[in-house]
């Protein structure tokens, strides 16, 4: 019942997430007779399909994990697609991209770790404005350490400790309509499921740093 109600309570959130880009869609439709708005409809429709995964993926994590498939996954292959997938997203709004290839195989669930990488790099565009600068690297001081980094809005020092709750979207959430919060919390849902560890970092004006500490337990552990 608890769950169910969790569940409930999630797509009422969901729901009133997506109604942004479809009116957004909506008016652009309106307005264009010549095609002039190609663009943005391609970008409002991406977010329709990221929204449509994220709701799905939620459902998928809360159930078993016995779809978990534990290999050794090669990073740059995950980071690769995703960058490819939001490449609209950093040629329209002339973001520059500045990813230093890892060379790391990483013990994990390809597909989990894939949206993971997703919901980061999502949150990332989201906030970042025009002709800013999100940078993907692993960390030159502790090992295992995946970090997403970008010149965005930021979060202020007093939301920081609420951001993984569902449905918190903070201050920057509320005030530029972009956000229900729910992308970082179903990125540490994921990130607990799969035995790594995330943390964020920021600065309001400055931007946010996302750490995934990759690192897991030895995978005969796991039985």
């Amino acid at each position: 019942m608890k769950r169910n109600t969790s569940q409930i309570d999630y797509f009422t959130l969901w729901l009133h997430q997506i109604k942004t880009p479809i009116s957004a869609i909506s008016l652009l439709i309106q307005r264009d007779t010549q095609a002039k708005f190609n663009h943005q409809m391609e970008q409002e429709l991406l977010q329709i399909e990221n929204y449509t995964h994220m709701a799905l993926n939620y459902l998928k994590i809360e159930q078993s994990g016995s779809d978990l498939d534990f290999v050794e996954v090669s990073l740059d292959r995950v980071i690769k697609e995703t960058v490819k997938k939001f490449s609209i997203l950093f040629i329209y709004n002339r973001i520059q991209l500045d990813y230093k290839i890892t060379s790391q195989k990483v013990l994990s669930d390809e597909k989990w770790l894939r949206v993971l990488v997703e919901q980061i790099l999502s949150n990332s565009l989201k906030y970042t404005p025009e002709g800013g600068r999100i940078q993907i690297y692993m960390s030159p001081v502790k090992k295992n350490q995946l970090i997403i980094e970008d010149t965005g809005i930021g979060i202020r020092a007093e939301d920081l400790p609420r951001i993984f709750e569902r449905g918190y979207s903070g201050f920057n959430g509320r005030i530029h309509e972009k956000s229900t919060g729910l992308g970082l919390f179903l990125s540490q849902k994921i990130t607990k499921r799969l035995g790594h560890e995330i943390a964020i970092e920021s600065t309001v004006g400055k931007g946010t740093k996302v750490i995934i500490d990759l690192a897991r337990t030895p995978l005969a552990k796991d039985y």
